[in-house]
């Protein structure tokens, strides 16, 4: 199944399908951004689809295939983000050296939460790893600085009344994002915005497209779940290309108005 719609001078494409059927459609160096919430390798059978084993082989297997995929797709400008956990993050970096080449590693940047846990044989595992590969950052992200380690000011104060400008030029410009994110905050599980299982936050794709695409370039997200990437395009006014496997993903996405077609069994060129 195919949804195109338009989205001012631009549009998006979501799809329902094999992602390397998709990829396989896709012309050589074409898309500027790729970002990829993937699967995890936790073994689970979730509402919404079932995720794969922890299995070197399995895992390699399904990947290999599909970032070489990636690689022949993004253009040599590009940047693609991959995310993950610790359960199969070293397999993956290997494979994305072995594709995109160890030079084109950026970061391994760590989106950092907290919550309940029950865990006690272990730390409880609260952050998810997102693998950045590419040339370099477009549009430079800057978050206010906060108490402890950020606030720059206090130590600025520390210093004597001359540094008082340095402090109001801190505060006003804020920091640079580093590759340790704990200012963005996952969606409540009760939340109604958690229409599907393991659904990131806007925020947190916003992010990454402000900084990596600027208005008009091509984002890509081969494991759209319910097209959260889709929507952060339209509200950024870039252009997005994207599937999932899930047939009930056009009716989540839909419920949040990102597209307005009743009849999706048509395709729609």
């Amino acid at each position: 199944m195919i949804v195109k719609e338009k989205n001012g001078e631009g549009f998006l494409d979501l799809r329902i399908c094999d992602n390397l059927e998709l990829m396989a459609e896709i012309k050589d160096n074409t898309i500027d951004l790729i970002y990829c919430d993937i699967l995890y390798g936790t073994g689970r059978k979730f509402k919404d689809y079932q995720d794969l084993k922890p299995i070197r082989s399995e895992i390699e297997s399904h990947y290999k295939p599909r970032i070489k995929e990636m690689h022949r797709i993004l253009k040599p400008t590009g940047s693609i983000y991959l995310q993950m956990d610790t359960r199969i993050n070293h397999w993956m970096r290997c494979i994305m050296d072995d594709v995109f080449g160890y030079n084109k590693f950026l970061n391994e940047i760590s989106w950092c939460y907290t919550g309940a846990s029950n865990n006690k044989n272990t730390y409880p595992k609260k952050h998810d790893i997102i693998l950045f590969y590419g040339t370099k950052i477009l549009n430079e992200i800057r978050i206010p600085y906060k108490s402890g380690i950020h606030n720059k000011g206090n130590y600025f104060k520390k210093q004597g009344n001359e540094n008082e400008g340095r402090v109001n030029e801190l505060e006003n410009i804020g920091k640079i994002v580093e590759d340790w994110w704990v200012d963005i905050y996952p969606i409540n599980p009760a939340s109604k915005e958690r229409d599907y299982d393991t659904k990131k936050p806007k925020a947190l794709i916003e992010r990454i497209i402000k900084a990596s695409s600027n208005e008009g370039d091509l984002v890509a997200d081969f494991y759209s779940g319910s097209f959260t990437t889709a929507e952060v395009c339209k509200d950024l006014k870039r252009n997005f290309i994207g599937c999932d496997i899930n047939p009930n993903c056009f009716e989540k996405a839909k419920e949040r108005g990102l597209f307005s077609f009743t009849d999706l069994t048509t395709n729609v060129d």
